[in-house]
């Protein structure tokens, strides 16, 4: 979603003369991180593309989303090893993490220390410097939040949340169901705000993945949660706005994370958020203001904050605002654009010194 931002960036295009290669060979999530004939093909074809590009054209900056580790990793080694045959300036951006767990094997830690000689770095946050700081000098490092464009038409559900206290309070998760999201936590956090008899509703959006629907399933009905947890698979466009619309607390209780965009669509739509600090989250959510961070896989901490939440209904109105107010100064798609080209340009400056 980021890289197709910056292709479609007026301010960004309008300041440089770019070319785009897409980088990209798995498009669905369950083909991520797998070999097969056709990637490699695929891999070959994008070679021969950059070299083409290289060939009729004099770059100041070639810019790359690297991905830190695994497959992938190894992937774009591919582009980096004829970027640097053709002896580019190189600038990376991280989407993801693991460079650091990644490099404790010895064969990747030579890869790494390869493709990041005489380089340079975008992240996400500072929170995430020390994932390259072995291969990386801060100087050589620029730190850009992600943004996202504003829906054209947002609610505020705040005031009919406050005088209409029959209503349970909507607890969303938005995300892949998958473990490391956080969706067994919350599950159990579920449990837990039910066995306090609180009155709320917690729904669940997103993609089967390695928590499938029978397996999720088995554990509502372990819990006991028939009538207070509800799956509703994928929903995109109008149908996940609506989810949005009709929600009175976002809940994001993830550990392994880098900067979800998600959070930033919650905070767009007035929701406080309770996530963790992981990654580059404590950028995002502050902490008692716009929402809670919890420790990862804690769900007594979590049910803890979402109780209060649940009970005061003019508290997650409060945070919403605060939330909504940070996203406009922090977080829009303008924002991002603007500090995209400011970093752009001196990373074109910085090599020529």
């Amino acid at each position: 979603m980021v890289g197709q931002y910056i292709q479609d960036s007026k301010i960004i295009n309008n300041t440089f003369d770019t070319d785009y290669v897409n980088l990209t060979t798995s498009f669905s999530l369950d083909k991520i991180g797998k070999s097969s004939i056709g990637k490699y093909f695929t891999i070959l074809k994008i070679q021969a593309r950059i070299v083409k590009a290289l060939l009729s054209s004099e770059y100041d900056l070639c810019y790359m989303t690297l991905t830190a580790k695994g497959a992938g990793f190894y992937k774009d080694l591919a582009v980096v090893a004829v970027l640097k045959l053709f002896r580019k300036n190189i600038i990376y951006h991280f989407h993801n993490k693991g460079v650091e767990d990644s490099s404790k094997n010895k064969i990747n830690a030579f890869l790494y220390r390869f493709a990041f000689q005489n380089t340079q770095s975008i992240l996400l946050s500072p929170h995430l410097y020390h994932d390259i700081a072995d291969y990386v000098k801060k100087e050589d490092v620029y730190f850009c939040a992600n943004g996202i464009p504003e829906t054209k038409e947002i609610f505020t559900i705040s005031e009919t949340i406050i005088t209409d206290e029959q209503q349970p309070c909507k607890l969303l998760f938005l995300s892949n169901m998958m473990v490391e999201k956080g969706v067994l936590v919350l599950l159990k956090t579920c449990q837990l705000l039910k066995e306090r008899n609180l009155h709320f509703g917690c729904h669940f959006i997103g993609s089967w993945s390695e928590i499938t629907e029978s397996r999720f399933s088995e554990i509502i009905q372990d819990y006991s949660l028939q009538n207070y947890v509800f799956a509703h698979g994928k929903k995109y466009n109008e149908e996940k706005l609506a989810f949005f619309h009709q929600s009175s607390v976002f809940v994001l209780p993830t550990y392994n994370e880098c900067f979800p965009l998600v959070l930033l669509e919650a905070m767009e739509h007035s929701l406080p958020v309770v996530s963790t600090p992981e990654g580059g989250i404590p950028d995002i959510v502050v902490d008692g203001k716009t929402g809670f961070l919890i420790p990862q896989q804690n769900a007594e901490a979590l049910a803890d904050k979402l109780e209060l939440l649940i009970k005061q209904p003019e508290l997650r109105a409060c945070m919403g605002v605060s939330g909504r107010k940070r996203y406009e100064e922090l977080f829009t798609l303008k924002k991002f654009e603007n500090n995209m080209k400011g970093i752009l340009k001196k990373a074109i400056a910085h090599k020529r010194v």
